[in-house]
């Protein structure tokens, strides 16, 4: 049977948790979950897993796919995000890097990943009902339904918290980030569904660190610099490519191919040194070459997650923003320990009940 999804709602940033007061109708607050955005739809005989992109997320979770049928009690169709936990009972958290393995051409990799890593669905909208469509409705009646729907479902589904309370999704703000999570979200209570709309708000960490230029990969246009390298020192003073810096505007990519010239690595004959940058599952069709510099020039950058562990070695989960050079520091002393580690905090304590 065919499905009709629409396009998920989306979210603009701002900057810090919001005023309930200046909201007519008031907000609902959710954590923000780092994972897979997806629309769940099951009309009574084949659960399909839309995606934001074009691609479904149907074949990638089979595990979810089987849990779903068997514990919805109806046809439906629900927003949530697909996310996978690790880590023993007690300590876990959210894992960015396990759920992305996911994405894989192969079946039987798939089938593996199923049963050794499952996913959970963090359900927080409700589209529709049967044959009722509930996106009309305020996201306040939509969120009753949703509970009501959801009420007795188990592992591995699961309804995300919410709270009206700002002081409250402030404090979420600041210790669910231990268990992986990415942020806030803020939802308008009297509001309809709007498909590709930016109509909620999220709010996600934003911190700085001083990092190294360490190479650019030439803009896609062929002129100017598309993305600026950086890296930061382990303990033992190896450098390491942490990210990207990139969204820069056309003269300001040609305006840093003349200001980088100089630290541009080159061969016994002058010619312009390249090399191969690393490749994922993602890129495997890309040109991930990049021109090296000489790591001398640090800037400062501001950032929102890390994936890994910063005492050893981390990167920056997205793309990093350019905040100024830094010719005041030296090379040597940006390291990883100057990253801000958020205290741990159990997944399970975000996903108990609400």
């Amino acid at each position: 049977m065919s499905h009709d999804i629409p396009a998920p709602m989306l979210a603009k940033a701002v900057s810090a948790i919001p005023d309930p007061a200046k909201h007519p109708g008031g907000l609902i607050f959710e954590p923000k979950w780092d994972g897979f955005r997806v629309l769940v739809s099951w009309d009574g005989e084949s659960v399909e897993l839309g995606s934001r992109g074009a691609k479904p997320l149907t074949p990638y979770f089979p595990e979810l796919v089987e849990a779903l049928a068997r514990i919805l009690p109806g046809p439906c169709l629900i927003d949530g995000e697909i996310v996978i936990a690790v880590g023993p009972e007690g300590s876990q958290r959210l894992s960015w890097d396990t759920l992305s393995q996911r994405i894989h051409p192969a079946a039987s990799r798939i089938a593996k990943l199923s049963t050794e890593t499952p996913a959970m669905l963090i359900a927080f909208d409700l589209l529709s009902v049967g044959d009722e469509s509930l996106m009309d409705l305020p996201f306040r009646e939509r969120r009753a339904r949703l509970e009501e729907l959801l009420q007795d479902a188990p592992h591995p589904v699961h309804l995300t918290r919410t709270t009206e309370d700002p002081e409250l999704a402030q404090r979420w703000l600041e210790q669910f980030e231990g268990a992986g999570l990415d942020g806030v979200v803020a939802k308008p209570a009297d509001q309809p569904y709007a498909p590709n709309k930016r109509t909620m708000l999220k709010v996600k960490h934003a911190r700085t660190a001083d990092v190294v230029a360490v190479g650019y990969r030439v803009h896609k246009s062929g002129r100017g610099v598309g993305s600026l390298l950086v890296g930061l020192h382990d303990a033992s003073g190896t450098l390491h490519n942490v990210g990207g810096v990139s969204a820069f505007s056309d003269k300001r990519r040609r305006e840093l191919i003349d200001e980088l010239e100089p630290l541009v690595e080159r061969g016994e004959s002058g010619e312009i040194l390249r090399r191969e940058g690393e490749r994922s599952r993602f890129s495997a069709s890309k040109d991930v070459s990049f021109v090296p510099l000489r790591p001398e020039r640090v800037l400062e950058v501001r950032y929102d997650q890390l994936e890994g562990d910063p005492s050893r070695f981390a990167r920056f989960r997205h793309t990093v923003q350019f905040e100024r050079w830094r010719p005041d520091r030296d090379p040597a002393s940006c390291r990883f320990d100057q990253l801000e580690v958020p205290a741990k905090y159990d997944l399970a304590d975000v996903i108990s009940s609400f």
